[in-house]
């Protein structure tokens, strides 16, 4: 579930916030690398750190495909 962070809360899509499916680390939109299954992702709406994606082998816990870089910006 995405839900807006800070006072500018109806600003554009880098103030963004998600937490991590395994850890439930704050993960922001445009801040942190973020990953997800292009198959059941949108099924399930779990997004995973990068440290968790390390942890699963870049491997889906769920139907076992590659994992996918959903949001990386520097």
């Amino acid at each position: 579930m995405l839900r807006p962070r800070g006072c500018n809360s109806t600003g554009h899509k880098g103030w963004y916030e998600i937490k991590c499916g395994i850890c439930a680390k704050k993960l922001y939109l445009g801040d942190d690398i973020i990953y997800l299954c292009p198959k059941c992702g949108s099924k399930y709406g779990i997004y995973y750190c990068q440290a968790d994606a390390k942890r699963l082998h870049m491997k889906c816990p769920f139907c076992g495909s590659e994992l996918a870089l959903a949001a990386y910006t520097s």
